[in-house]
């Protein structure tokens, strides 16, 4: 996957600006970034729900923005989704959940799906909890559910937004261990948005650093955690102050304070 000279403006402010970054087949990679940054913004430009002001996204060797909808719906169809709400549909028990997926894009058996639901869902440790509904389970347990949604279809890729918020240090762990795990047993590609430091650096094989409405750094987890960029130190030691200031630029205190004695 490739995203050459990207641009995209929500009405006049631009969110990416020349953006340029390639997604290794087979990896793990990690697009980090203060909030703002538009971490989520790029994967609906991925995923064709938005499309560029300028430039280009690859996946599979397809432009994404220059697909007809059939096409980019068959595109989808090859890539996995997993939301930070997770997103399960609040009707349906855990099973209906992960052969949802199954029933609308495929023409398979009821025999052969209710198989590879239960494979899907033994992957991620809950083939015992596949008749709970969603307002019975943890947020760790809905997060490893929309995981095994995520993968029904074994997409080419699978994007994760925000997988790690709101987790338990358990949870938080077990969901780590699985997009590792998965990735690699399936031979997936997976793009991680986070900016859970210490997670990131945990599973990711490359990390790019956003800001600005480009990248501002790239490398692996050792290259970030040992560069001397003022930047990327504070992102990734979680510094308060630095080039990323901690006061919104304006006008100085005891200014604002007389114009406002003055009105």
């Amino acid at each position: 996957m490739t995203v050459r000279d990207l641009a995209f403006y929500r009405d006049d402010r631009p969110i990416f600006e020349g953006l340029n970054l390639t997604v290794a087949k087979g990896a793990v990679t990690a697009i980090m970034g203060g909030s703002g940054a538009g971490k989520t913004t790029l994967l609906s430009l991925i995923g064709g729900r938005l499309l560029p002001a300028r430039g280009t996204v690859t996946v599979a060797g397809e432009v994404v923005g220059a697909l007809s909808r059939k096409a980019l719906f068959a595109l989808r169809r090859r890539m996995g989704m997993l939301f930070q709400s997770s997103a399960l549909l609040t009707d349906l028990d855990v099973y209906e959940n992960v052969a949802f997926p199954m029933r609308e894009h495929t023409r398979l058996s009821e025999t052969l799906i209710h198989d590879l639901v239960l494979m899907k869902l033994e992957m991620v440790g809950l083939r015992g909890a596949r008749r709970l509904f969603p307002a019975e389970l943890s947020g760790g347990m809905s997060r490893r559910v929309a995981l095994a949604r995520a993968i029904a279809l074994d997409p080419m890729m699978v994007m994760y937004d925000e997988p790690f918020t709101g987790l338990d240090p358990i949870s938080m762990g077990v969901i780590v261990k699985l997009i590792r795990e998965l990735n690699d047993a399936l031979g997936m590609t997976s793009i991680i948005v986070t900016h859970d430091v210490v997670e990131a650096c945990t599973i990711a094989d490359y990390i790019y650093l956003l800001g600005k409405g480009r990248v501002i750094a790239e490398g692996t987890p050792a290259d970030m955690k040992t560069t001397d960029a003022p930047e990327v130190r504070q992102f990734m030691g979680g510094l308060p102050d630095g080039p990323v200031a901690f006061h919104y630029p304006a006008p100085r205190y005891l200014d604002d304070l007389l114009m406002a004695d003055r009105s």
